[in-house]
């Protein structure tokens, strides 16, 4: 019981932002309008609206590698790609019927995370930093994009599953979930909805206690110091390798249900812009903190899915253009900082009131 109530107290903590009973309020008010949604809503836009919350899991990502770790990263979306082809590959040969499909979610993020396991280990143990770190993930993210993109012919194929080079595959089994009587299918619609809501506050409120633990404080002084951690007899590789496995398993999971979601995934996921996109999500909301990762996260990319359907010519540079602004105006972060001079408020408030 006191382990629990340890755990339970490093919901807060120096490296989150948001605490007390105004924050958790106000987090439990969200939660509760998230969860009656889908009473007011139809299913098709819930099933649009899971869409969204699909890719806060790899942002979330990015911001513990990049924003906690200090490790640019353009690699979460090959994590990305090899956890939806994981999925698909396993689920078009196996099927969905005794759960597979539940299976399949678990091992297409574990073969994401063991990925990331052999790279991390050649740059971090090699020492590779900086810069330097961006181009070797980018560099892979690349090639892996490439390579899928020419895996049109017939013989690129993985039992009965054909790759389709830049079409990519389609017609994979929803998730599938037994149950007594008749198995629950999950497609787009409010059963998926509910689940990946779950999944999303249950990676929330982790990572913002893996954060706030002996473990995140580590992490953050390799951030701010990585030769001083070292002096106090960190071994920073290791830290460095552990935080860049669960962000790639964080990213593989976005990935599996981004194919759960569509019942589809294509190279064009692991390309270009689509490595940039989550890096300006994190950027405007604020890379050091996972609440203003998760709101900017949804904000921006309400804002571009907008732009594409009414403007699509103008979407991209819309997000250069706030990528441009939130660096020079903002560079922890547009939401973060809007947290943050709000709280200031509030605390002056406060006193006051006193």
């Amino acid at each position: 019981m006191t382990g629990l109530l340890a755990m339970f107290r490093r919901l807060e903590g120096p490296q989150t932002a948001g605490r007390g009973p105004a924050f958790w309020g106000l987090f439990a008010l969200v939660l509760a309008v998230a969860l009656a949604y889908p009473l007011f809503s139809d299913g098709y836009t819930v099933g649009n609206t899971v869409y969204f919350f699909v890719w806060v899991f790899i942002a979330l990502s990015l911001c513990l590698i990049w924003g906690y770790g200090g490790s640019l990263s353009f690699g979460q979306t090959a994590f990305f790609g090899i956890a939806g082809y994981g999925y698909g590959i396993l689920t078009i040969n196996f099927g969905s019927a005794y759960g597979f499909t539940l299976v399949a979610l678990v091992a297409a993020v574990a073969i994401a995370a063991l990925f990331a396991v052999l790279l991390g280990y050649f740059m971090f143990f090699g020492r590779i930093a900086g810069v330097f770190l961006g181009i070797v993930t980018l560099a892979v993210t690349l090639m892996l994009e490439r390579f899928m993109a020419q895996t049109a012919g017939p013989e690129w194929h993985i039992g009965t599953a054909r790759l389709n080079g830049f079409n990519g595959m389609s017609a994979m089994p929803p998730l599938t979930i037994p149950w007594p009587g008749e198995p629950i299918v999950l497609f787009a619609d409010v059963g998926l909805y509910y689940l990946v809501l779950g999944l999303l506050v249950f990676v929330y409120l982790a990572l913002r206690i893996l954060m706030n633990s002996s473990f995140g404080n580590v992490i953050v002084a390799i951030r701010e110091n990585p030769e001083r951690a070292e002096m106090l007899g960190y071994d920073i590789r290791k830290y460095q390798l552990i935080t860049f496995v669960i962000g790639a398993a964080l990213a593989g999971l976005s990935g599996v249900l981004y194919t759960v979601w569509g019942q589809y995934i294509t190279p064009s996921s692991m390309g270009m812009t689509a490595a940039a996109l989550p890096l300006i999500w994190v950027a405007v909301g604020g890379r050091s903190d996972l609440t203003s990762t998760v709101i900017g996260t949804l904000v921006v990319l309400a804002a571009f899915q907008a732009l594409t359907i009414y403007g699509s010519q103008y979407a991209l540079v819309f997000m250069g253009v706030l990528l441009v602004l939130t660096v020079l105006i903002a560079p922890n972060g547009l939401v973060l900082g809007v947290m943050n001079w709000l709280g200031r408020i509030a605390t002056r408030l406060t006193q006051r009131a006193g």
